[in-house]
């Protein structure tokens, strides 16, 4: 499957890339996201001098740098806020008391931008599966529905923001086709740097399509006997990694419910999070309460849920390597 649209890490531009990992596609560019900085800096300049361009407050606001973007290719929320505003799309605080209190299930969002410091990336819904599309990865990591609340649930024991996408966002050849059907991945991406066959920004990731007749070996089996007797060979299995992924579901779900936020900011520009009616105000980051999963718990529980499932990936690729061997006739 090459259709994901994955922008690699370049430069310090993690905000462009997380914004054209966002709408699956080259939609913004520094030039464009500079021209947005420098507009909210225009305006922030028109404000301060309403006070007086005589004044000590002015002068002093003259003489600081830009809090919408650097040399280095760091873009602030409003700056993101706004270029998203393009699309019609707006952000809200993932754990602000004002989502927390509409209980929705995280799988049933669209997308979500996370920041820690000046680091930006986009985790998005695909059709009917989630992906982080980090940029620092070597390709997009698959994410299963169970798996979402405790990566956003390790993600705020991190200390990042999250911040849910609301609105409609672009339409995309990648959603279109992982509607119709479903990937797996048998490896992780590892971060870019630790894979010496990592290739140039912006190559589109590659992922194995579940065989249900559209597998990218192009197998055909030979009977529909064939593939239930498959599937019923693996099916205890299944249902114990199920069953456990239930478990651990509602058991996310409860230790996120009824956290007491806690004052935090963003890093570097001093920006504010944006409130579901669209306008930026202080927010408020929340951080588990001492009954909580804690962030060494939730990476143990992590690495076991991946292991769980590599394992079960080799028991079922074995199975089908010992299916497509050759056999030899009888009586010859």
């Amino acid at each position: 499957m090459d259709t994901i649209f994955h922008e690699k890490q370049e430069g310090s531009l993690c905000a462009q890339h997380c914004l054209n990992n966002l709408l699956q596609g080259e939609y913004f560019t520094p030039i464009e996201l500079s021209s947005i900085a420098h507009q909210l800096d225009e305006e922030e300049r028109m404000r301060m001098a309403e006070g007086g361009v005589a004044s000590e407050e002015y002068r002093t606001f003259l003489q600081q740098p830009s809090g919408n973007m650097d040399d280095s290719g760091f873009f602030s929320i409003q700056v993101i806020s706004n270029a998203l505003g393009v699309w019609g799309l707006e952000l809200i605080l993932f754990n602000s008391r004002e989502y927390q209190r509409l209980m929705i299930d995280p799988i049933n969002e669209k997308a979500f931008i996370c920041n820690y410091k000046e680091h930006w990336f986009t985790v998005r819904k695909l059709g009917q599966q989630w992906f982080n599309l980090n940029s620092l990865l070597t390709g997009p990591e698959l994410i299963s529905d169970t798996y979402l609340a405790l990566f956003l649930a390790q993600l705020q024991q991190e200390g990042y923001s999250i911040f849910v996408i609301r609105g409609n966002l672009p339409e995309c050849e990648a959603d279109k086709i992982l509607g119709i059907v479903r990937v797996e991945q048998q490896q992780r991406p590892k971060l870019i740097g630790e894979d010496d066959a990592q290739t140039s920004s912006g190559q589109r990731a590659t992922l194995k399509v579940k065989d249900h007749g559209l597998g990218l070996e192009e197998r055909v089996l030979d009977s529909d006997e064939e593939e239930l007797r498959k599937a019923l060979a693996l099916s205890r299995q299944d249902m114990e990694v199920e069953d456990e992924e239930a478990d651990l579901r509602r058991a996310i779900q409860l230790s996120m419910q009824g956290a007491a936020p806690t004052p935090s900011t963003i890093p570097k520009d001093g920006s504010v999070p944006v409130t579901s009616g669209g306008s930026l105000s202080t927010g408020t980051i929340g951080s588990p309460q001492e009954n909580n999963l804690s962030a060494e718990e939730l990476r143990r529980r992590r690495q076991a849920y991946f292991d769980r499932h590599s394992q079960l990936q080799t028991q079922v690729t074995a199975a089908q390597q010992q299916d497509s061997k050759p056999t030899g006739l009888d009586g010859q």
